[in-house]
Parts: C-alpha cells; structure tokens; sequence
C-alpha cells in the first residue's frame, strides 16, 4: 500500500478504509497515511437526508473522500463523501494507480540493494515525494535526467538503483502514424510525376503503400507520435504542393 507522512491537507482527496458504522457516523482508517483515522458524518454521506448510513457505506470497502477538517493534536480528520464528485473520483484514482506503480519501482530499487520497501521509504521514498509530490514523477525525472536525484541529496547507490529500474519501466514504445494520401496527375507523364513525389516521402523515412488510384497509406514509425505527427503533415502538404506544380492535385487526411 502506497505509504505518506504525516497528516493529508485540508481539501485533500485520500481513500480510506470504512472499519466500523454507527448510526449518525462511518469511522474509517485512511489507507495511505498509517494510524491515521477519520471519520464520516452522516450529514458528509449524501446530498439529501439519511436515514440509514448503511445504505451509503459499507464496512470494510473503499471510499475516495475529501478531507474537511483536521484535528492535529488527535491526528485525526473529519471526512466528506459527498463532496466527491464523479470526476474527483475518477481523477484521485488515476493518480493512485500511478503512486502504486510509483511504489512497486520504489520495492524494486530497494531490492537491488539488498533492502525493503520500508527501509526505502524511510531512507528516500518520503523525500521524494516531498521533492516531486509522488514518487512515480521521481522516476520519471530520473529517466529524463539521471544525475538529477543526486542534486537533490539522493545517494549515489540509491540514484544509481532508480536510474537502473526507471530505464527498465519506461520503454518508449514505437507507434505507427498513418495517412491517406491522394495524388492526381494529368499532365502526359503524370504516372512518372507522382512517383516522383512519393519518392520523395520515402526518402524521408516514411512508407508507402498503394492503395487504389488515386489513393496511397503513407505511414511513419515513431517513438514521439506527438512531434513527428507535425512532420508527417508537413510532409503531405510539401507532397500536394509539389503535385499541383505538376498539372495535378492532392490531398491527404490523417488515420486515427
């Protein structure tokens, strides 16, 4: 389980864990944050009056809830279901999948110095999270910039074990763009002319593939499917224009 320090924000979105119901309350233990409880007021559980907390919350089940109140001498918080929105919900769940993911690199690095997830944690897990607000943007950065995690105090062996594992778990992976490029020629070697420019798209690292006249797929492996999408279409339009010079016409439509 994903491990923080210390006490959530007020306005944070945590999961707790429902471990006991009373008629006006839902006393929860928060998942993330050890030995810290909270609890959810039945006036917190829906946006209409309750009869039975029961039809709203479950013991033992998850909830993603916003934190309303703290009480920093008990460590405790007082907690709001019901100002959790779908969206909130969906969000706050996406970025536990990641600080999950974030903590199983976390166990692996450790594990490449002979050491356990706790002892991680302890020694370099909460910085991180102070430094980056989670620890999968640590290996990220560290992906991008290996010397980075030892300008911000980390170790050598332990900058030297993330470095290892972020490199191992962000494989860029190679997509395929793909296009649907017409070409049309009617000048008396148009067949000639349109070879000519798709000659010139396959000199530029693309392929292409005919289709039917007039009709060509014209794709582009890639690792940066964001960047060389720009060069693709700049690619096509420096086909169409060149076509047109030739007494032809063009154009050409991305493939999703």
């Amino acid at each position: 389980m994903v491990t923080k320090k210390g006490l959530p924000e007020w306005g944070e979105l945590v999961v707790c864990t429902v471990k006991r119901l009373t008629p006006y309350a839902a006393w929860c233990n928060l998942n993330e944050y050890p030995g810290i409880e909270g609890m959810i007021h039945v006036s917190e559980v829906a946006g209409k009056w309750v009869h039975d907390i029961r039809n709203f919350v479950k013991e033992g089940k998850e909830y993603v809830v916003k934190v309303i109140k703290i009480d920093y001498q008990k460590n405790f918080v007082n907690l709001s279901l019901k100002r959790v929105s779908k969206q909130d919900k969906k969000e706050r769940m996406n970025v536990l999948r990641r600080e999950k993911r974030g903590e199983a690199m976390l166990g692996q690095a450790a594990k490449l110095l002979g050491k356990n997830v706790e002892q991680a944690y302890n020694e370099i897990g909460f910085k991180l999270q102070d430094e980056f607000g989670e620890l999968f943007s640590a290996f990220e950065e560290a992906k991008k910039d290996p010397n980075l995690l030892m300008n911000k105090g980390l170790s050598k062996e332990w900058a030297e074990a993330i470095g290892k594992v972020a490199e191992k778990s962000f494989v860029e992976k190679e997509v395929r763009l793909k296009a649907e490029l017409e070409l049309k020629s009617f000048a008396g070697d148009g067949i000639e002319k349109i070879k000519e420019v798709l000659s010139d798209l396959e000199k530029n690292a693309l392929t292409v593939k005919y289709i039917s006249a007039p009709k060509y797929r014209i794709e582009l492996k890639t690792k940066n499917p964001k960047e060389d999408e720009k060069k693709l279409l700049e690619f096509l339009e420096k086909a169409v224009n060149k076509i047109k010079t030739m007494e032809g016409e063009g154009k050409y439509k991305l493939i999703k």
